[in-house]
């Protein structure tokens, strides 16, 4: 229903033919689909800080060094989903790569895991952007749940309008994050080089754990959290402009540079001025107070974050419905989700995800500590399932350099399993049980959706050869009659139409009433046998289904026709005050076999 309020909000309609218009330049593609990874820089280094100071401040020595690693590691991931964006042009990314290579079972796996993500990253980066905001304005903090729905809210409409609206919109915001980090760092580098600001060394913490091997993972799984997000361009390459795996691929190198760069310049940073976050204040935060004080412009810089971590949302909201039409597709999700809006959206997945991740939010209070425990471990898995995919591939088709890029893809799938296991542990008794337990039974929906429309697909196949002679159709009518006024006149007349074996059936609440109805009937229904049912409880359901049993068993081959007189209000608030007996009376024969319902509408007048 196309309204004028829902113009205003969605937009104009956009004809099929335009859709290559809607295609997104790498300028606009990079805030859409790369948003997410660029935004962790927001929280990864501060994973890292929180993980090592449990063994004191002598272990933030391994800031660094953590950071190099991982920043090592986001340059395999980013070569073989680049290798994956030339192989797979037609976009699913792990789930695509996972079932083509090493079967069904793993590509959904990849599916659940990255559909897990999806959402727990537009919970976790709205927490997280409005907990930085927080931080420089902490009269807020009562209305944290309400700001990160409705900036959720916002997030839907926004996508609900098209990909390439949503990405002009937060465009400005991703870009404004960039400059500005980038600014944080050069700035602050500048200063320490000119002795404007001083190395300081982190204030004395005592250890409450010893600092052991496993400790350093878990640090480094943390940091990891910097590169969710990456897998996003090679979901969503149909969406760039031809040449689209050219695009996609320049894009996803871009998002590997800038991601890197920032990443180690604000570890660097809060290693050399010895920052360990105190809530509500964050890493950034406190970075940004050394360098600028609380200036016009750290107040810009804590804005550019709560941005960028909304913004990190758009990720999701590209390409969680996308890959969700892609399942539907192949029969493992409903088929509405693979259903493209009047704006070019896949909107049903859109809405979806608003109602998940709302839930979420709503349920953790918005709570990024209780959050992020179930964040990443998915997406590891999916990394994991792609690049393992990809050594397959690589080793079938032998083409050049072949070697070079399966063990670029191996070791990146040891690296990200290796992440996926520590994180799953060391966060298992802080929530991530949760996730753990919910990607199966993501499968095992996936499955029992793939049976159920195998066997529908089985069952409506028509058979070989010459079709054979349908049997004869025959049917007996039924009408409801409420009462004897002008609106049944229409159904009768219909009913009489469709076959001459038809009857009225009045269902009797107060046998009061009946005499009259009786009486009236003998005028005004047209020839039509009235049959009255009792109903001692002032059941309509039971009498009417009792009634509908024993006409199947006497017309066992009949289809029967049930028609429901309807009186259609002038206005649609009017509705309200009426029964909704006819509706009650749909719902009940929904589904019933060789049972036809049809509405006949009488409208009346304003």
């Amino acid at each position: 229903m196309r309204t004028p309020l829902r113009r205003l909000i969605l937009g104009r309609p956009i004809p099929t033919w335009l859709a290559l218009h809607q295609r997104l330049p790498k300028v606009l593609a990079l805030p859409v689909f790369a948003s997410d990874a660029m935004s962790s820089v927001a929280y990864a280094t501060e994973e890292i800080v929180i993980a090592l100071v449990a063994a004191g401040s002598m272990a933030l020595g391994y800031l660094m060094p953590i950071t190099f690693a991982i920043v090592i590691l986001l340059a395999i991931v980013a070569t073989s989903y680049r290798q994956t964006i030339y192989a797979y042009p037609s976009g699913g990314g792990s789930y695509i790569v996972a079932r083509e290579n090493l079967g069904v079972l793993p590509g959904l796996i990849a599916a659940a895991a990255l559909l897990t993500d999806y959402v727990l990253t537009v919970s976790v980066s709205i927490s997280s952007g409005v907990a930085n905001f927080i931080a420089a304005v902490p009269s807020l903090e009562s209305y944290r749940v309400l700001i990160c729905f409705g900036l959720i809210t916002v997030m839907m409409f926004a996508n609900l309008r098209g990909l390439k609206e949503s990405g002009m919109l937060f465009a400005l915001p991703s870009y404004a994050f960039v400059v500005s980090l980038f600014t944080l760092i050069v700035v602050g580098a500048f200063k320490l080089v000119t002795h404007r600001l001083a190395v300081t060394p982190p204030p004395h913490i005592a250890a409450t754990t010893p600092l052991t091997a496993f400790l350093l993972l878990r640090a480094f799984a943390g940091g990891c959290s910097a590169m969710t997000g990456t897998e996003a361009i090679s979901n969503g390459i149909p969406a760039f402009r031809p040449p689209e795996s050219r695009n996609a691929a320049i894009t996803l190198v871009w998002m590997a540079v800038i991601l890197g760069t920032l990443f180690l310049g604000v570890s660097g940073l809060a290693h050399l001025f010895g920052v360990v976050p105190r809530p509500p204040g964050t890493v950034v935060s406190e970075v940004a107070e050394r360098v600028f004080t609380r200036d016009w412009f750290y107040y810009f810089i804590q804005t550019a974050t709560l941005l960028i971590l909304v913004v990190a949302a758009q990720t999701s909201f590209a390409d969680f419905p996308r890959l969700s039409a892609i399942l539907a597709r192949d029969r493992f999700m409903p088929r509405q989700l693979a259903n493209i809006g009047d704006r070019l959206a896949f909107s049903n997945g859109i809405i979806a995800l608003w109602a998940v991740s709302s839930a979420l939010v709503v349920i953790f209070r918005a709570d990024v500590t209780s959050l992020i425990p179930l964040y990443a471990i998915g997406v590891f898995l999916s990394f994991t399932l792609s690049q393992a995919g990809m050594v397959v591939h690589t080793r079938r088709n032998k083409e050049k350099n072949w070697r070079v890029s399966a063990a670029i893809s191996g070791i990146g799938a040891v690296t990200t399993a290796v992440v996926a296991i520590v994180a799953a542990v060391a966060k298992f008794a802080h929530g991530a049980y949760i996730v753990v337990f919910l990607i199966p039974l993501l499968v095992l929906l996936f499955l029992i959706m793939n049976r159920h429309y195998r066997k529908l697909a089985e069952q409506l196949r028509l058979p070989p050869g010459e079709p054979a002679p349908l049997p004869e159709m025959r049917h007996t009518v039924l009408v409801l009659v409420p009462g004897i006024h002008k609106g049944i006149l229409p159904a009768l007349q219909y009913a009489k139409s469709l076959s001459p074996d038809c009857r009225a059936v009045y269902i009797e609440t107060d046998p009061a009433d009946t005499p009259l109805i009786e009486e009236r009937w003998e005028k005004w229904g047209q020839g039509i046998p009235l049959v009255v049912l009792e109903s001692p409880y002032r059941s309509v359901i039971q009498p009417l289904l009792k009634y509908l049993d024993e006409v199947k068993e006497e017309r066992a081959r009949h289809i029967v026709t049930v028609i429901i007189p309807e009186f259609v209000p002038p206005r649609r608030w009017n509705a309200l005050l009426h029964n909704q007996t006819g509706l009650t009376l749909k719902l009940a024969l929904l589904g019933k076999k060789d049972i036809v319902v049809t509405n006949i509408r009488y409208y009346l007048e304003k």
